[in-house]
């Protein structure tokens, strides 16, 4: 049973925990403010946000409900359109009539969804904070300005004093109800069964469900009549931990969390805060898993060329046993790992980097932000004072029928003194190592160029001096 809170209506549903969230609220619920535009994820027309009981209090996250699971909302409080106002508009419509925000109006529930959520943080937000909000709202007509400009009045018109839940209230900027969802939430049962069986499951293995940014995508019918598994919000998964100079960080860990504990921001050099904005919208890092990005076995798949590079492991369960392998021996071809069915991805684990190793993340895309890559490529370099290479680490995707750990390559660089040639002859043998095709995201002559140019990239952070 899936018991959640839908606005300020208690919801109890036995419907398939793999059947999407907006399915249920237009058409289960009435609730039609909440749009079916691309059904991908990628317009939040279809925003909604997504309060979770932490320490105490709800904390809100706006969510694309066309590609949540229904299963994902167990537990917490599901708020659409409909749920924020009563007979008046709030300040933040109030602000998108005025500043003339809206014209076909079919994403501009989404806006104010997304803008509503922004304002739910524990301090009070400026323009910037807001503008990040609706970083994954599309709008077709207005050109964004006036969007932007009411975005500029709800950040100036914020009250200065004693920002939290009570002014919002009193303010008319959120519906009373929300001050109770904290003790309503408490009151709910628990997150649905853990995903470590007792024992040897007795029918055939479940689908094991993150996210489902992909897989709601890619499979819709198949996620909804499956036998489905739930790991979203699983406690045993979630959490990065940092002990001893070693990052773990849970399956079912989401790209905000891990963007939020600012261990990976840390790692990249130069300081590169942009990384997670090249992964994709606020929305979708907020529902996609890290363990879901490794184990969708895409051959670019940004985290997973990350990971690589970082020479991590992970760790896999089944219920009874547990094991841990190198992640680049984790892919063994086109969308083929080393999991038995019954088993699940519970962790990744990597040393972090010493101060004197220069990691690089490099990304090429046809859009910059919001899109897939055509290459991505990573790399971890430990050069000494001499321009003596000590540790090498590359990744590639884009240019194998996997994520690429390019072991040629990095073998050749280990060890050696670091000159013109040894960077023509290692740039050579990386050549002889991948193996792109031609697609739609470019041509297997432009990636390898890509990828030359990127590594490149690379080894200028690691030595600016030698590759000006």
């Amino acid at each position: 049973m899936i018991e959640f809170y839908l606005n300020g209506h208690k919801i109890r549903t036995d419907a398939p925990p793999g059947s999407g969230l907006l399915g249920f609220i237009r058409n289960e619920q009435g609730l039609k403010g909440t749009k079916l535009v691309c059904k991908e994820g990628e317009c939040a027309a279809c925003a909604v946000l997504a309060g979770a009981l932490e320490g105490g209090r709800v904390r809100y996250q706006n969510m694309c409900s066309c590609i949540m699971p229904l299963a994902n909302a167990h537990g917490r409080h599901i708020v659409t359109i409909e749920g924020l106002n009563g007979e008046e508009l709030t300040p933040v419509q109030q602000a998108m009539v005025d500043c003339h925000g809206s014209q076909c109006g079919f994403c501009t529930p989404g806006f104010v969804v997304s803008l509503t959520g922004a304002l739910l943080g524990e301090e009070r937000p400026g323009y910037a904070q807001l503008h990040k909000a609706i970083d994954g709202n599309i709008c077709r007509c207005t050109g964004y300005k006036s969007i932007e400009r009411a975005a500029q009045r709800i950040a100036e018109e914020l009250p200065k004093e004693g920002h939290g839940l009570e002014t919002l209230i009193r303010e008319g900027y959120l519906p009373a109800y929300f001050g109770q969802m904290a003790a309503k939430l408490a009151a709910l049962a628990a997150p649905s069964r853990t995903v470590l069986p007792e024992e040897e499951p007795a029918t055939a293995p479940p689908l094991f469900l993150g996210g489902g940014t992909d897989l709601l995508v890619q499979k819709p019918r198949k996620v909804e009549a499956g036998a489905v598994q739930p790991v979203f919000g699983q406690p045993e998964l979630k959490g990065v931990k940092v002990e001893n100079g070693r990052c773990t960080v849970g399956a079912a860990a989401t790209a905000t969390e891990l963007e939020q504990t600012g261990i990976l921001q840390s790692i990249l050099y130069p300081q590169e805060d942009s990384f997670f904005h090249l992964l994709s919208s606020s929305p979708i890092r907020n529902m996609s898993t890290v363990g879901g990005n490794l184990a969708n076995a895409s051959p670019i798949g940004d985290f997973t060329i990350l990971f690589l590079a970082l020479d991590s492991r992970i760790r896999l369960r089944d219920g009874l046993r547990e094991r841990t392998l190198p992640l680049k021996d984790f892919y063994l071809g086109y969308k083929k790992m080393d999991r038995r069915p019954e088993e699940y991805l519970a962790s990744i684990e990597f040393e972090i980097p010493k101060k004197d190793v220069c990691f690089s993340f490099e990304k090429v895309s046809a859009r910059r932000c919001l899109d897939i890559a055509s290459v991505n490529t990573a790399a971890a370099l430990e050069v000494d004072e001499g321009n003596v290479i000590r540790t090498a680490h590359l990744s590639a995707g884009g240019v194998g029928p996997i994520p690429m750990y390019l072991r040629q390559t990095a073998g050749f660089l280990q060890g050696k003194l670091m000159d013109e040639q040894l960077l023509k002859e290692a740039l050579a043998v990386m050549q002889e190592e991948i193996s792109p095709i031609s697609d739609a995201r470019g041509s297997a002559d432009y990636k390898r160029r890509l990828l030359r140019q990127l590594v490149l990239a690379h080894f200028h952070k690691a030595m600016p001096k030698f590759l000006p």
